[in-house]
C-alpha cells in the first residue's frame, strides 16, 4: 500500500500527520501500555526469581574473603612452591603475623578460618587461636615470625595448611563446586575424594531416583481417580473434587506428622497387620525413616498435583470417542489404549513434570520421614544455609540441582515435545 496520494503528497491522518508517522506513533503506544500491563509480573518475577539465582550463582564460585583478609600473605605465598614439602619463607611468615594482627582488630579472622575450614577441617581453630594474641603483634620489631607463630600453634609448622591459604586464595573459585560433586583441589589440581568423603553425588542420583519413583507412583495411582472423575456426573464428581483438595486446606507439616504416626513401629499400620495377623508383634515392619517411608509420604502429599492435570485433560475428551471405536469391533481394552489413553499423554505428561520438579526439592517431609536413608539432596542445601553456613557449597549445590532440572526438561522437551503438554 503506498503512503502517496495521488498529486504525489504523503497520505495524512485527520489530525494533519502523515498517515505512515501516525500508525507508527499509535503502534508504539500500544506497546508501551501492554509493557505497562506486564511491568509488575516481569518485576516480581526478577526479584523473586532472577535475582536469587543470580545470586546462588555468585555466591558458588566467590571467594574474596581471603584475599580481603590476608592481602600481604596471599602475596606473598604466590611464590612458594607448595609441592616442595617446605614452609614458606620468613617473609610469608611475617606478611601473615602483619595480616592477623589488622584481622584480629577487625574480627574477621574467624571468618577466613571458618572459609578454610570447609577445605580442611580443623583450620579454623589454627586462626581462632591465633588470632587471640595476634592483637598483641609488634609487627614492627617482632621476628623471627616462623619460629613465634608455630609456638602459638604447632598447625602453623604444617605445609598442609599453608597449601590450603594458598590454593583458596583467589577470589574466585571452583572449590565449592568440586566438593559437590565429591572432588577437591589437590597438588595436581581437582581429583576425587576418598570414597569414605563421597556423599553428595550418591545422594543426588538417591533424589532423582526417588523423585522418579514418586512420580509414577502418582500416575499409577492418579490416574483411575482422574478417569472416575471426568466421568461422574457433574454433581458427585464436584463432590469427589473437594476431597482431591482438601489436603490444600491442611498444613503441609500436619499431613507429614500423621505419615509419621501411620508408619512408625508402633503405629497404627503395623497395630493393625499385627491385630489381623500378617505380621508378628515381634517382627513389625520398619517402614519410615528409610525411602519407603519417604515415598509412601511424598506420593500423598504430590498426588493431587498429578490428578489436576489428568483430570482436566480427560474431562474434554468426548465419551463418544469411545462408544464409535467399540462399535467398529474394538474391545474395550483395545478402545482404551489405542483412542483414549493417547488423548490423555498430555495430561500425564504436565503432572509428570509438575511433581518430579516438586518432588526433586523438598526437604521437609524427608527429613521429618526419611531419617538417614530417605532424605534428598535438598536437605543438605537446607543443612549448609541454616546450620553450617556454608552458603557457598549450599549454592553450588542449588545450582547443579537446577542444571539437571533443566537437562531433563530439554530431554523431555526433545523426546515427547513441551508442546504436548496440556492442562485442560
Amino acid at each position: 500500500m503506498s503512503d502517496m496520494t495521488d498529486t504525489g503528497g504523503p497520505v495524512l491522518a485527520a489530525d494533519g500527520t502523515p498517515l505512515k508517522r501516525s500508525l507508527a506513533r499509535a503502534l508504539r503506544r500500544q506497546k508501551m501500555r501492554a509493557l505497562m500491563l506486564i511491568a509488575p509480573l516481569l518485576l516480581f518475577i526478577l526479584i523473586s526469581f532472577i535475582l536469587p539465582v543470580a545470586d546462588m550463582l555468585y555466591r558458588s564460585v566467590q571467594n574474596g574473603i581471603v584475599t580481603e583478609t590476608l592481602p600481604r600473605s596471599v602475596v606473598a605465598l604466590a611464590d612458594w612452591d607448595a609441592n616442595s614439602g617446605d614452609l614458606p619463607s620468613e617473609a610469608v611468615f611475617a606478611a601473615m603475623a602483619a595480616d592477623l594482627k589488622d584481622a584480629a582488630a577487625a574480627k574477621t579472622h574467624t571468618k577466613v578460618g571458618t572459609r578454610l575450614n570447609y577445605e580442611n577441617p580443623g583450620i579454623s581453630s589454627l586462626f581462632r587461636k591465633t588470632g587471640r594474641k595476634a592483637k598483641k603483634f609488634d609487627v614492627e620489631n617482632g621476628g623471627p615470625w616462623k619460629e613465634a607463630l608455630i609456638d602459638i600453634n604447632k598447625g602453623w609448622g604444617d605445609p598442609d595448611n599453608w597449601r590450603t591459604i594458598q590454593t583458596y586464595s583467589p577470589p574466585v573459585t571452583a572449590g565449592y563446586f568440586l566438593n559437590a560433586v565429591d572432588m577437591r583441589v589437590g597438588p595436581d589440581g581437582a581429583e576425587s575424594r576418598p570414597e569414605s568423603e563421597q556423599i553428595y553425588m550418591n545422594l543426588l542420583k538417591r533424589t532423582l531416583w526417588m523423585s522418579l519413583t514418586i512420580t509414577v507412583c502418582c500416575i499409577l495411582l492418579a490416574y483411575p481417580v482422574a478417569w472416575i472423575l471426568a466421568n461422574l456426573p457433574m454433581r458427585q464428581a464436584n463432590m469427589l473434587m473437594i476431597l482431591v483438595l482438601l489436603p490444600f486446606w491442611t498444613s503441609l507439616l500436619v499431613r507429614t506428622s500423621a505419615w509419621k504416626i501411620l508408619l512408625q513401629q508402633q503405629g497404627v499400620i503395623n497395630d493393625i497387620l499385627v491385630w489381623i495377623g500378617l505380621v508378628d508383634d515381634s517382627a513389625r515392619l520398619v517402614i519410615i525413616n528409610n525411602q519407603f517411608g519417604t515415598i509412601v509420604a511424598m506420593t500423598h502429599i504430590l498426588l493431587p498435583f498429578m490428578i489436576l492435570p489428568m483430570y482436566s485433560v480427560m474431562q474434554t475428551i468426548p465419551p463418544t470417542y469411545l462408544r464409535a471405536a467399540k462399535s467398529l469391533g474394538a474391545t474395550d481394552w483395545t478402545a482404551f489404549w489405542r483412542v483414549y489413553f493417547p488423548q490423555t499423554i498430555p495430561g500425564i505428561g504436565a503432572g509428570s513434570i509438575l511433581v518430579f520438579i516438586l518432588a526433586i526439592g523438598y526437604y521437609i517431609t524427608p527429613a521429618l520421614v526419611g531419617g538417614t536413608k530417605g532424605t534428598f539432596i535438598s536437605n543438605q542445601i537446607a543443612f549448609h544455609i541454616s546450620s553450617s553456613l556454608n552458603w557457598g557449597l549450599a549454592s553450588a549445590l542449588g545450582a547443579i540441582l537446577l542444571a539437571v532440572v533443566l537437562v531433563l526438561y530439554w530431554a523431555y522437551d526433545k523426546i515427547v515435545g513441551i508442546d504436548n503438554v496440556k492442562l485442560g
